[in-house]
């Protein structure tokens, strides 16, 4: 049996998700804004705590994705494109600003394998933004300052965030854009009854992107909302206000991961 994700087979091409390394290029659409800082330090794993120099402060990222891994898998844009909504929230590791990934959704099942074995907590979910072409107005927006970009998700066929970005101006250094590490926590139980308290990989981890680049980067005025939904714990955090939005292409390479911190250990 051969294979890096379920389910492994003779050919080992049948697994969700090759090993790495995994390269992404995406469009993304980000609204910052500030939750309310006892709702979002609820949402923190041990080993973090809140950035007490931004408590609450988060950023909403809705990404237009495609997907290769060593064989031009773009090729196959039914499995190569996909669409993901997360959210991330600033925290601190010891003295390392990074921001903490809570909630992501994802409509994709190979997307939702890579997440999952890096510790994104990926759920289904129906995500859209709005495309730029460079051909003019009136069914396209121009990628210039006036323009205008939304962006929804919903989970379970119902809406969980609702997004619109105005830009303004081009971002003079789009590195700024993307200087906190992410952290997430990759956890998977047990089922065995007497050991579902115990669970088989329980561990704090830091995101490892290769080849990290940021171009075409836009900044605007953000409006977002979280409405309240069933089954879904977004709305919590209660949005106190929201700040800059954002629009630009990202891309990266995953090959690895940092363990912060084993709880099973």
């Amino acid at each position: 049996m051969q294979g890096y994700t379920v389910p492994l087979s003779p050919r080992g091409i049948a697994n969700l998700a090759p090993a790495p390394p995994w390269h992404y290029a995406g469009t993304v659409v980000a609204v910052e804004f500030v939750a309310d800082p006892a709702a979002a330090e609820a949402t923190l794993p041990e080993g973090l705590v809140l950035d007490p120099e931004t408590p609450g402060h988060g950023v909403a990222l809705f990404i237009d994705w495609q997907y290769s891994s060593t064989g031009k898998e773009y090729l196959d844009p039914a499995r190569a494109q996909y669409h993901e909504f997360f959210i991330t929230l600033n925290a601190r590791w010891n003295d390392t600003p990074v921001a903490w990934c809570p909630y992501i959704y994802v409509d994709n099942d190979a997307a939702m394998a890579r997440g999952w074995v890096q510790g994104f907590p990926k759920k289904l979910g129906s995500v859209h933004q709005t495309r730029a072409y460079p051909i003019g107005e009136p069914a396209t927006p121009a990628v210039a300052a006036g323009g205008q970009f939304g962006a929804t998700a919903s989970a379970s066929g119902r809406r969980i965030a609702e997004a619109r970005v105005t830009l303004q101006q081009p971002v003079a250094d789009p590195r700024v854009l993307a200087t906190r590490p992410v952290v997430n926590l990759r956890h998977f139980p047990r089922l065995a009854k007497e050991r579902q308290d115990q669970p088989a990989v329980h561990e704090l981890v830091l995101a490892v992107l290769d080849d990290l680049a940021v171009a075409e980067a836009w900044a605007g005025t953000g409006e977002l909302s979280f409405p309240d939904a069933a089954g879904e714990e977004l709305a919590d955090l209660n949005i106190q206000r929201t700040g800059a939005g954002y629009r630009f292409h990202l891309a990266y390479t995953v090959t690895d991961l940092k363990t912060l911190i084993d709880y099973t250990a």
